[in-house]
């Protein structure tokens, strides 16, 4: 009974958030509260557990990054970077879109997406309006492109620091493993974008014209406090690289690294802290309790036990449920407590199978499901839902449907795409 009402309202909130009946933080901080008060969350654990209540991990990691980004914003580098790019695409909208995405998948997968779409978000918001072009678009393609090239490496990608902690797997394991699949389906995905977007390429001579007179260097209005935030964040970077070494959560990194930017450019914190997306935060709070309902009550467990049991010896189409299932399942709960709550699940599929080499297709398998599965929908993956905040605050909102009329066609085309090589590598 407890787990159907559980899923009732979790349901209910989906569809008011889905339809944008609501306003999304009011609906999951009602349904949070509805699970606290049924008793359908762990109780005061909700505040403590990371597999069943909030992950202070993911806000912390969010808050640091959020004013690291409020703090460079301040020293013009997003306007120079703006009308870098915007200069050197010509102004020619499909040409800006690629270069933005392949900038955006080249660092996803040593920042983290998250980080990623807070740094090149602002820059898209800044380049779209000097050209005078929506730039929902942009950062739908941007997120989109994120989230597959975060896939590649065991950093890049929430998800997968899970499970690789889980599986034993290292930072060399994912780039053998994943990295050939995300370049190819990252190829695959620029091409289609000509076609998903081709009604959004607007392009305007007069705009691009005064774009290409300006001159990026005069954008920054602080040299020295650049310097000063690029030494900070270099850091941060590496803090990030060296997690698998120095055993230092990389939220904990994020709140150094915001601490001592803040202490060495010595701007106003209140200024910085008016940055900070506090809806986009309160909302995944809410939306850990709502799943932590789901996991709390046996709903997602039961799920996953059917999953593990169903198959028997046929460990191909194990790994294609899992492959499957995680894409669709992520991205309607979140591939961050989805793949929390599943890995010991997979852990067990893995333990019962006769080789290491099988064990290792139904990791990848569920890796590359969750990963992809995170372009979803617009509440799929916690890069989605920061730049829908972004897009918000900067007067260009991206409505949960806009995103995930695309999100679904790169989610089925690169699934698609990862059960062709997972077969292809393990199963052929």
């Amino acid at each position: 009974m407890t787990a159907l009402l559980a899923l009732a309202i979790f349901l209910v909130a989906f569809f008011f958030i889905a339809t944008e009946k609501a306003d999304k933080v009011k609906v999951v901080l009602v349904a949070a509260g509805l699970m606290a008060v049924l008793g359908l969350v762990p109780g005061s654990e909700v505040f403590f557990s990371e597999h069943e209540g909030i992950d202070w991990n993911v806000i912390f990691l969010l808050f640091g990054m959020m004013v690291i980004v409020g703090i460079v914003k301040q020293t013009g580098v997003f306007d120079f970077l703006a009308i870098w790019a915007a200069k050197r695409a010509r102004g020619r909208p499909y040409r800006l879109m690629v270069m933005l995405m392949g900038i955006t998948a080249v660092a996803s997968p040593f920042l983290d997406n998250v980080t990623t779409i807070m740094l090149v978000a602002p820059v898209t918001v800044v380049v779209c309006d000097r050209l005078r072009i929506p730039a929902q678009p942009y950062l739908i393609a941007e997120v989109l492109a994120s989230n597959i090239g975060g896939a590649a490496t065991l950093i890049g990608d929430p998800p997968n620091i899970i499970i690789g902690s889980r599986a034993g797997l290292t930072f060399v394991d994912f780039l053998v493993h994943m990295t050939p699949v995300v370049v190819v389906v990252f190829v695959a995905f620029v091409l289609l974008t000509k076609f998903l977007f081709r009604k959004s390429f607007q392009h305007n001579e007069e705009h691009v014209a005064s774009v290409m007179a300006l001159q990026e260097r005069r954008a920054i209005t602080d040299p020295v406090m650049l310097r000063r935030c690029l030494v900070v964040f270099a850091g941060v970077v590496l803090g990030f690289g060296l997690h698998a070494v120095v055993h230092v959560d990389p939220a904990v990194v994020a709140l150094v690294g915001a601490g001592v930017m803040l202490l060495v450019t010595r701007v106003d914190v209140a200024d910085v802290l008016a940055e900070v997306e506090w809806p986009t935060l309160v909302f995944f709070m809410g939306l850990f309790v709502m799943v932590a309902g789901l996991v709390h009550t046996g709903v997602i467990g039961t799920i996953g036990g059917w999953t593990a049991g169903a198959f028997g010896d046929d460990h191909f189409l194990a790994a294609t449920a899992l492959l499957f299932g995680s894409s669709v399942l992520g991205a309607f709960f979140d591939n961050i407590p989805y793949v929390a709550t599943m890995a010991p699940v997979v852990e067990g599929m893995v333990a019962g199978v006769p080789d290491a080499a099988t064990g290792e297709a139904l990791w990848w398998s569920f890796a590359l499901g969750a990963d992809f599965g995170g372009n979803g929908t617009a509440v799929a993956a916690s890069a989605n839902v920061v730049a829908v905040g972004i897009a918000a605050r900067t007067g260009h909102p991206i409505s949960f449907w806009q995103f995930t009329r695309y999100g679904i066609v790169v989610t089925a085309l690169s699934t698609a795409m990862a059960w062709v090589y997972v077969w292809l590598r393990y199963f052929s």
